[in-house]
């Protein structure tokens, strides 16, 4: 059957959208800038180098240890407290990164609670090792990032059939050998996925290693750009920020393709290990130990400074900062629902057709954009909408008219960048609820006369509700914790929670940054919600 050409014409420019930027950033080397890449050979690379290098080795390391050990012990093992903390675990998923680092420094830095009632309780008059070091940002990583691998081990544990454990006991394998031998192998895929996603996120991060002073190729690529005021040698760090995100994401795509490895239908009546005496409260405060320090303190510590400095803080400015965030979150979030549903529809209506292959590559190719750095896509967007400006400005002055900038600094090309970072999150809950519509559903409508944009209002859109409503929660929460692309592409003076935080904790106002943190997490614990009450009703 011949392939309708509106799919097609659907998913192309949305397609575009994506590739365009690294598109930029690769042709960014026709630029020669010999100068400034001898000051950055000399100063900047091998310190970047080593500190992305080091934090991506030890960042895996760290959230595969938290993440495939709390989901084993909560999955498999019966101890008091298990089955809420096997939800709460869930929770730092709502706190960013960047607000998890400076909260951890406002804590513990010389002047903190922590090392004053070190001091007091120990009478000397040394501190404790400074947290602002690249140590201290492994750490704030892993407890920021290991839910990524927590949620996928944690699914493949439930999904791993009960009988493989037991056999490999029956072979004379202790539990502990059957969970090195048997478990962790057969979930692989799964841990390996979530893996990949922390580390995308790490390499992505500006805030985190801003409030820590380290520098990375985001703030490498931020301090060219905004600094050295050198849009191309910025486009070409991206690029090679890009390379090493591109490997990320094929060994994540791999890992996912396996994911069917062990699985099974779901250990049906499961026994799980019941823990006594000290095994259990071990692991009761295993478990307790690491919600506390990525979770309950920090947030305990926001709201204490929320109380002692809400009433001097909160002004007019900051309902500014509230009122932008909501309007973008809620822009955005539009846009890419109407994008998604566009891509999700695409395909679904090129199914069984020549020409299939074209609509599902470009589809995967327009929802590529979420494992790009924001800092990437800030600068490979903005590279082609201030040359078109300027031919715009070009143009204006030919006709006698004000020379004005109209398209650099808007907020419409803030909001492309950020739906094209986000597309990903909106269409994979569009598409799950797709999946659901049957084809007999579809052949119905049609043989009642109806099109394909009659089938899409009356049929897809009804069914469709509860996806759309969760994707676009997703991309709204997404949009008001994001940071990169909002700060580099934002109008002048026009300020977000997200950047009131970062203005904040750049000057060292742990504090002040405080009152937006709060209403960044509270956004943060809806998807959350929504994620575990999912997960329960499975």
């Amino acid at each position: 059957m011949k392939l309708s050409r509106w799919p097609l014409w659907v998913v192309m420019p949305l397609a575009l959208l994506t590739i365009t930027p690294l598109v930029v950033v690769a042709a960014s080397w026709a630029l020669r800038e010999p100068e400034i890449w001898q000051h950055l050979r000399d100063y900047v690379l091998a310190r970047v180098l080593l500190n992305t290098l080091i934090l991506t080795v030890f960042v895996g390391l760290g959230v595969a240890l938290l993440g495939v050990s709390l989901a084993w012990i909560t999955v498999m093992c019966e101890f008091p407290g298990r089955r809420w903390l096997g939800g709460a675990l869930v929770l730092p998923l709502a706190l960013p990164a960047y607000v998890l680092a400076f909260v951890h420094v406002g804590l513990m830095e010389y002047s903190g609670p922590v090392q004053t009632l070190w001091r007091s309780a120990t009478g000397l008059t040394g501190g404790l090792p400074s947290v602002r070091s690249t140590g201290g940002a492994v750490v704030v990583f892993c407890l920021a990032l290991y839910p990524y691998v927590y949620l996928l081990a944690r699914q493949a544990f439930q999904t791993q059939g009960e009988q493989c454990l037991q056999a490999a006991q029956t072979l004379g394998l202790s539990r502990r050998q059957a969970f090195w031998r048997v478990a962790v192998p057969m979930a692989r895929p799964w841990w390996a996925a979530g893996i990949g996603l922390a580390l995308m996120e790490v390499l992505a991060d500006f805030g985190t290693v801003a409030i820590f002073n380290i520098d990375t190729f985001t703030t490498a690529i931020y301090k060219t750009w905004l600094g050295m005021f050198n849009l191309a040698v910025a486009s070409q760090l991206a690029s090679l920020l890009a390379l090493g995100v591109l490997a990320l994401v094929w060994l994540e795509q791999g890992a996912r393709a396996s994911r069917q490895f062990g699985a099974s239908a779901k250990g049906q009546g499961r026994s799980r290990i019941v823990l006594t005496g000290t095994a259990a409260w071990a692991a009761t405060g295993s478990c307790l130990l690491v919600l506390a320090a990525a979770f309950i303190a920090p947030v305990l510590q926001l709201l204490f400074w929320v109380v002692r400095l809400a009433a001097a803080d909160l002004d007019l400015r900051y309902w500014g900062y509230l009122l932008n965030s909501l309007m973008l979150s809620g822009l955005t979030a539009l846009v890419v629902l109407g994008a998604a549903l566009a891509l999700a529809y695409a395909e679904r209506a090129s199914e069984g057709q020549q020409g299939q292959r074209r609509v599902a590559a470009l589809v995967r190719l327009a929802n590529l954009g979420y494992a790009f750095p924001g800092m990437l896509l800030s600068v490979g967007l903005f590279v082609p909408v201030a040359w078109l400006d300027d031919q715009l400005l070009a143009w204006t002055q030919s006709l006698g008219l004000a020379p004005l900038p109209l398209l650099k600094g808007a907020l419409a090309v803030m909001v492309v960048a950020l739906a094209v970072r986000f597309m990903a999150v909106g269409f994979n809950p569009i598409q799950a609820a797709m999946q659901r519509i049957t084809p007999n559903q579809e052949r119905a409508a049609r043989s009642l006369g109806l099109g394909a944009w009659q089938s899409l209002r009356r049929l897809h859109l009804p069914l469709l509700r509860p996806g759309l409503l969760s994707a676009a929660l997703l991309v709204f929460v997404e949009v008001m914790k994001e940071m990169p692309i909002t700060l580099m592409t934002r109008p002048f003076g026009w300020d977000t929670l997200a950047v009131r935080i970062y203005e904040m904790t750049s000057e060292g106002m742990w504090e002040r940054a405080a009152l937006p943190s709060v209403c960044v997490v509270l956004a943060g614990l809806l998807p959350i919600f929504l994620l575990v009450r999912t997960g329960e009703q499975q």
